[in-house]
Formats: structure tokens, sequence, C-alpha cells
């Protein structure tokens, strides 16, 4: 009987865990803080409830232009019908310069989470909301903990 219980338990989790997602989706994350604004946003499937998110983020302002890469691994839920939530990991790099003291620059590296929800259409289209902690590991720029809520337009393919 204990046996019979752990199986169906496992049945139950793989069955609530299995839904396809979209193969390809590009796009953009359209956010705010230390998120730079605006990221062109691609995600590929890797399995049947997971994928990888690469992210590149730019930003062009008075004080300083900065471009940053991304990287996430996603476990992605389904919730019902179109509507998942997805939780992730990982990181990147990025670069950063001064218009104001031309000798002020550099590179920095982070670390990342990632929390939201999505809905797929039955045509081509995904959106999203999420947030996206991150921490910074430079002595200047991008040296603390930034709080990134975006909202994710995607065409999948």
């Amino acid at each position: 009987m204990k046996k019979l219980l752990i199986l169906g338990i496992l049945f139950l989790g793989y069955t609530a865990s299995a839904q396809q997602i979209s193969d390809n989706a590009i796009g953009l994350r359209i956010g705010g803080n230390d998120g730079f604004g605006t990221e062109i946003s691609y995600q590929r499937a890797l399995w049947d409830n997971n994928r990888l998110e690469l992210d590149l983020g730019w930003k062009d302002s008075d004080e300083y232009d900065a471009y940053k890469i991304t990287g996430l691994y996603q476990w992605v839920w389904n919730i019902d019908g179109g509507f998942n939530w997805y939780a992730g990991a990982g990181g990147g790099i990025g670069s950063w310069n001064s218009n104001r003291n031309l000798t002020n620059d550099g590179f920095y590296a982070f670390l990342a989470g990632d929390v939201g929800i999505e809905y797929n259409f039955d045509f081509p289209l995904q959106l999203s909301i999420d947030v996206r902690p991150e921490i910074g590991f430079d002595d200047g720029f991008n040296d603390d903990l930034g709080l990134d809520l975006a909202i994710g337009v995607r065409y999948q393919f």
C-alpha cells in the first residue's frame, strides 16, 4: 500500500509538470530599475518544462551608457490552460562607461533570479510579467541588490 501511494504521488507530480512550452520565443522584456529598461529576450525550450532565457539589455542616459547580457535557467509549471508560472536562476556580465567622468568605466558580473507568470495564446504570442532580483559585483556601478519588474512580449515559434 505504501509503494502504491508513493507511485501515485510521483505520477500526479509528473502529470502536473508535464506540459508543452514553445520551442522558441523572441521579443522584448520591458522593465526598469537596474534592468536597463528594455531588453531583447530569447527563450529556448530544453525539455518539457525547462528552458533557457537569454536577454540583452542596454541603457543610454546622460549619466552613463551600459550593456549587459543575462542568462537564466527556468522551470515552468502550468496553472491552467495557457497560464504558466516560472522561476529561474542565473547571472550575467555587463559593461558601463560614465558620460560625466571619462575615466570611470568598467565591467561587472551579477547573479540573478526570476519569478513570473505568463500567458500563451492560441496564436504565437506570449505575454508575461516577472520580477528579477539581481546582485552585482563591482566597486561602484552595480554593487548592490536591485529588483527589476518587467513585462514581456514574445513571438513563439
